[in-house]
């Protein structure tokens, strides 16, 4: 008995020690603390599993915290598992001042963002700091424009602009600048003629090569043609200096910018403006296979009414394609973004059409999944859509619609801020205004329902952009039914 009670007790032993083996041999999951706004349940819940308080994260082994900082307390408004994995070095939960107002921190220990490490003296220093570098970087913009007027006044001459890009032999005949149509961040678009046709001169300083490529590299997409595409005529260097040029088809209309600036629409001209806006990123955001010729879908990552051209039969093409990324399939068979050097990494140029996942910073804007890309594009389409609606005659009940407004200039001005954008759009989950007695028109509660699937937080839940071109042709039925 006694013989039997001891290999008993050996046997239990070698048991303890195989389980014991075993659970070292299993990697334990990272506990974080949970406690997120109604807003972001949704989204971080996906994260892990969640019991009370309690995330065991599936994803990543980094806990985060996001906190709003409002009269010397971080009151927090996000404690889980990251959403994707991030380098989190630190063991503890210490603040990361992401611009004033908002502190975050990554950690990599059980329930260490339930725990900041922050006072109110370490927000105060880096308003000091970005005080001083925002009046450096002031002297520095006024140095810089008085230098390009320096240098635009030595270019002027009889008031006739006498800088060229070259002259340029293409398809057998040469194209010559007429006149400056738009100037940009990156770029002067010229209105010039070529066979005797007007066309779009974009040029490219020397120090915007990068992005000249990568807006080329689309453009050259097979099976990339499209009426709601600005046409791709050809590329070429400047004669003088190390600049490049892309050849487009002249939008006679300008931008959508500049059209909703001058003209309200009838309901049927809106609703062309929409639909052809629509389709035109419903096929970039396509892939086609046709014999031996594949072209990838692609996001456009920077929208605006400023990228959308108006031609002169009233519809909308896309342009500006230097912040695109091409979507090739990853390892897992899902859509992966393929970034070009100098284009698609960046922050959007038009910050007031940012999708909330991408003002949060809880997107990766260099590669990564795709998906996430083409739901902020439609997104920023969403903003498009009201913004044309809200120049709609038929859409207000005395005939006159009001001036043209930005998405989101009626409640926070004409010029915006991260910081801003931050809490009005993701923290307090505000839209543009949409008016009341739209409730009351034949299409108003179909198009505000539109609008609302489109502009969701939840990127998941946006339509896709082929279903909006098919939401607006239901509309255009009901219209003229």
């Amino acid at each position: 008995m006694l013989l039997f009670s001891a290999s008993l007790t050996e046997l239990q032993q070698e048991q303890c020690v195989l389980l014991a083996v075993s659970l070292q041999s299993v990697p334990q999951k990272r506990r974080c603390v949970f406690r997120v706004t109604p807003r972001n349940r949704v989204r971080f819940s996906a994260a892990g599993t969640v019991s009370s308080s309690e995330q065991r994260c599936e994803n990543t082994r980094c806990c985060v915290g996001n906190f709003w900082v409002e009269a010397g307390r971080a009151e927090p408004q996000v404690l889980a598992c990251d959403l994707v994995e991030k380098s989190c070095p630190g063991p503890s939960c210490t603040a990361q001042p992401r611009f004033s107002g908002i502190v975050k921190c990554v950690c990599n220990t059980d329930f260490c963002n339930g725990n900041l490490s922050w006072s109110p003296e370490e927000e105060e220093a880096p308003s000091s700091s970005s005080s001083s570098s925002a009046g450096i970087l002031l002297l520095l913009l006024f140095l810089l424009l008085f230098l390009l007027l320096l240098l635009l006044f030595l270019q002027l001459e009889g008031g006739a602009l006498r800088w060229r890009c070259g002259s340029v032999q293409l398809l057998g005949d040469a194209w010559r600048p007429l006149q400056v149509v738009r100037r940009g961040r990156f770029t002067t678009v010229f209105k010039g003629r070529l066979g005797g046709r007007a066309v779009a001169v974009k040029v490219f300083s020397a120090s915007q090569r990068r992005r000249f490529e990568a807006e080329r590299r689309v453009y050259r997409l097979p099976l990339m043609s499209h009426a709601g595409i600005l046409r791709f005529l050809g590329a070429g260097r400047c004669a003088r200096g190390d600049g490049r040029f892309l050849l487009l088809q002249f939008a006679q209309q300008g931008s959508l910018h500049s059209f909703l600036s001058s003209h309200s629409s009838s309901w049927t001209s809106s609703l062309k403006l929409c639909w052809s806006l629509s389709r035109g990123l419903s096929f970039l955001h396509s892939e086609l296979l046709l014999h031996d010729q594949h072209k990838p879908a692609v996001s456009h990552g920077d929208l605006s009414s400023s990228s959308v051209l108006v031609l002169a039969d009233g519809t909308c093409v896309l342009c500006d394609f230097g912040s695109a990324a091409v979507l090739r399939p990853g390892p897992g068979g899902a859509a992966e973004a393929q970034v070009s050097p100098g284009g698609g990494g960046a922050w959007p140029a038009a910050l007031r059409y940012a999708a909330p996942e991408i003002l949060e910073g809880s997107v990766n804007l260099s590669g990564g999944p795709g998906s996430f890309r083409l739901q902020g594009d439609v997104y920023a389409l969403a903003l498009l859509l009201w913004e044309i609606c809200m120049r709609c005659q038929d859409l207000f009940l005395d005939g006159v619609a009001p001036g043209h407004l930005l998405p989101y200039e009626l409640e926070l001005g004409a010029t915006v801020s991260l910081e801003t954008l931050v809490q009005h759009v993701s923290y307090m989950d505000r839209r543009p205004s949409v008016p009341e007695h739209w409730a009351l028109l034949p299409q108003g509660p179909a198009l505000a329902e539109l609008l609302t699937d489109c502009w969701d937080a939840e990127p998941d839940a946006r339509l896709s952009a082929q279903c909006v071109v098919d939401r607006l042709m239901s509309l255009q039925s009901r219209s003229s039914a």
